[in-house]
């Protein structure tokens, strides 16, 4: 498990609660700038002036459709250094894994969002694969988000739209760095022969692994472990 995720206009919210619980330790948290980067300075300041509740690791948050520069720019003077910073560039037709390209330039983490509430949402297995094709050659890990909360590609319950699933993401990634068919590995359903996969890399692998693939964000806390152990990976 790693930070938990909250939107910086539910920041209040989640300080309330936590006053509540009073927790043992800071609460590692990564803060969705869901109220624009301007915003992001006062969220900043309020995270620092309750320390004894937040421990603040990752700021996440849509680029503008270009990606440029001075944008980037920003984002590292507003952001410290030792917080880790995310940035989901806008996916395009064109001009997209430039801005991937961008984003690591200036030292933060391309997200792909991977899902959402429209089939629209949901990636192509091609882009996924174009995606893990440039993020493997940058210096910097990517994260993804949404959608990825079963191990194994399948259709969501609820819309009925087919999901990516996390394993398939990751081993992906290690046959991306391998030189192997990536969108095999991402089309496939075979939750078994996937966990043989994963379960079969050395440990030089799967460290080269998280090296790139770091983080997902996933709506479930529970789903993620339960699926993992069903097919003997935890």
């Amino acid at each position: 498990m790693g930070p938990m995720l909250c939107q910086a206009s539910r920041l209040a919210e989640l300080i309330t609660e936590l006053a509540k619980a009073k927790p043992a330790e800071p609460v590692p948290l990564s803060l969705v700038c869901d109220t624009g980067l301007g915003g992001v300075p006062k969220a900043l300041s309020i995270i620092e002036g309750r320390q004894e509740l937040l421990a603040l690791r990752m700021v996440e948050m849509p680029a503008p459709s270009d990606v440029d520069d001075v944008w980037l720019e920003r984002v590292s003077e507003f952001v410290p250094e030792d917080v880790i910073r995310v940035v989901e560039p806008r996916r395009s037709p064109e001009g997209w894994l430039d801005g991937i390209k961008r984003v690591a330039e200036h030292g933060c983490w391309p997200k792909l969002r991977t899902g959402g509430p429209t089939s629209e949402s949901v990636p192509p297995v091609d882009v996924v694969a174009d995606f893990l094709a440039t993020v493997s050659t940058l210096s910097v890990p990517f994260k993804t988000t949404a959608g990825m909360q079963t191990a194994v590609r399948g259709a969501d319950p609820a819309t009925g739209f087919v999901q990516h699933g996390f394993l398939n993401l990751l081993v992906a990634t290690a046959r991306c760095l391998s030189g192997k068919d990536v969108r095999d590995a991402l089309e496939s359903a075979d939750g078994d022969a996937l966990a043989a996969e994963a379960g079969s890399l050395s440990d030089a692998a799967a460290t080269a692994v998280r090296d790139v693939f770091a983080s997902y964000g996933s709506c479930s806390l529970t789903d993620p472990v339960t699926d993992l152990e069903g097919l003997g990976l935890l």
